[in-house]
């Protein structure tokens, strides 16, 4: 389709946004999906249309759209068979959304069983002016159960003048019995290229002067979606008018934090803790969307992941930048750069989006290098069989034996994730559970005390704090029935506390009340 024609199109729908004002009109135009449209463009030029398509995938990548184009290519007065001529009057009309044959259902909203037996009834009436009436329902995994049944007695014996789309971006929530009744196409998340081509192509009808690099910013934030991709340069057109630089663009954003969050990740490469909680706190300091610079500093290292990996192919970036990220990449391991990853990416930033505390946390986890912090004194102790009873001579070593763990101990470990969701939002910032998740694991119970062993004296400060405690000590007892008290440690990560009766019994009680002092404790 050529310039001309798209301005004929545009000037008979008014004005509208870019997304729906350069909705692809031909299976040709439709970009990334080349697996999808050849299909199709072969079963129309065979007259071998199925009665139902189930289109899956990422939001904004053709499926509606290419919905539209089959229902004006199976409707098409000039042809009927391949692609529309979208200058016949039906086709027109179905671009103009005001041909009454070809429905399209918001299953969002639309989802209760009376609209599908609405739908069910109208289905039955032949079309009033083409061919074939089409159905695009949209989001159909959203129908509840006894819609999706009723559906289902549709699509398993429907009229032979009935075409069904259905499209879905979460195909595993649609009943296998529908998924058995349609054709299935999946749709790719689009390419930056392919954006970028398509975004040049608007620009250049809507006369709009872009930087390269703002285009390829945009595509880059849309993460795929040419509906995303779209909406943006409509925003930035708008706000800035016809000429876009890309400073512009990352104001717009809000990606002002994008260079800290290299250098924030630099800093998590090569242990810099300090350095690193700087910048966290600076970047806060400054206003800047910490939701918005953490996806950043999530995405810089999924790249730096991937470089070291071996795979620069998967990430679509420009010879400086991949040769930045392989110099960064050759100065740690690959295991320390995907606990990053994994640390990083898994920070729930949504309840309290101005709080650094997950950032700090994880920062200090996932940089610092394993401490060796000395036991409290309680826990200084070696731990060998106990000897007969007797009274210890003064100043004696006490040797006390480490008794079995308690048998309640795996039961709580087995639910401890439930005690830390139960927390979700806690705290004067909504934190504690980012700072329990791994920070922590219980370790030992001793009656009705429940000992958390931590990794790092920060974390264990943290919930030593009288109104953290009583959170923690009021979730335990919801989640598992029986109230407990917590007591904090230090223990290496993966290791067990030691057990706390084997410290405290009688004859290290009757030992100190002499004067003697516990110098160390070992499990044996």
């Amino acid at each position: 389709m050529q310039a001309e024609d798209y301005r004929f199109i545009i000037e008979a729908m008014g004005s509208q946004v870019f997304y729906r004002k350069w909705r692809p009109q031909t299976l040709a135009e439709v970009v990334g999906q080349e697996h999808v449209t050849q299909t199709l463009r072969h079963a129309l030029e065979r007259g071998k249309v199925a009665h139902a398509y189930l289109f899956c995938g990422p939001r904004g990548t053709g499926k509606t759209s290419i919905g539209r184009i089959l229902a004006k290519a199976v409707n098409c007065l000039e042809n009927g068979r391949g692609e529309p001529c979208n200058s016949c009057d039906m086709c027109l009309a179905i671009t103009e959304g005001r041909a009454l044959d070809v429905i399209e259902v918001d299953a969002a909203s639309n989802r209760g069983i009376d609209e599908i037996r609405d739908l069910r009834e109208r289905v039955n009436y032949a079309p009033s002016s083409a061919r074939y009436k089409v159905y695009i329902v949209d989001e159909v995994h959203m129908l509840t159960e006894p819609a999706s049944n009723a559906l289902l007695k549709t699509l398993e014996e429907p009229p032979p003048y009935i075409i069904f789309v259905l499209a879905t971006t979460e195909p595993h929530k649609v009943l296998p019995t529908i998924m058995s009744r349609c054709q299935r196409f999946d749709f790719r998340r689009l390419p930056q290229a392919a954006v970028v081509s398509r975004l040049e192509r608007i620009c250049h009808l809507e006369d709009i002067a872009v930087e390269p690099e703002a285009l390829r910013l945009i595509t880059k934030m849309a993460s795929g979606s040419l509906r995303d991709a779209e909406n943006i340069l409509e925003q930035l057109a708008t706000y800035y008018g016809r000429e876009i630089e890309l400073n512009q663009v990352r104001n717009l954003l809000g990606l002002s934090g994008d260079l800290r969050a290299k250098e924030l990740a630099r800093h998590i490469v090569m242990g810099d803790v300090s350095a690193g909680l700087a910048i966290i706190n600076r970047v806060a300091s400054d206003g800047v969307d910490l939701r918005q610079f953490h996806r950043e500093l999530v995405e810089y290292l999924r790249e730096l992941l991937l470089v070291k990996a071996g795979s620069p192919e998967a990430v679509e970036l420009t010879p400086e930048e991949l040769e930045e990220l392989r110099q960064l990449a050759a100065q740690a391991p690959l295991k320390k750069i995907a606990e990053a990853v994994r640390r990083f990416s898994g920070l729930d930033l949504r309840l309290d989006a101005s709080s650094t505390l997950p950032l700090e946390l994880a920062l200090v986890e996932c940089a610092a290098p394993e401490e060796t912090t000395a036991a409290p004194p309680e826990t200084e102790a070696i731990a060998q069989p106990a000897p007969a009873p007797e009274e210890p001579a003064q100043g004696e070593m006490v040797e006390a034996a480490v008794a079995p763990a308690s048998p309640d101990l795996e039961y709580i470990r087995s639910r401890w994730r439930e005690v830390i969701e139960g927390l979700r939002g806690a705290g004067s910032r909504g934190n504690l559970d980012a700072l329990l998740r791994s920070a922590c694991e219980p370790v030992a119970v001793e009656g009705n005390t429940l000992v958390l062993g931590f990794y790092y004296q920060f974390h264990k400060e943290k919930i030593e704090d009288p109104k953290y405690t009583h959170l923690v000590e009021t979730k335990i007892s919801q989640v598992l029935g029986t109230p407990y008290k917590i007591s904090c440690v230090l223990t290496p990560k993966g290791k067990k506390a030691p057990n706390q009766s084997a410290v405290k019994g009688h004859l290290v009680r009757a030992a100190q009340e002499m004067g003697a002092r516990i110098i160390n404790v070992e499990e044996l």
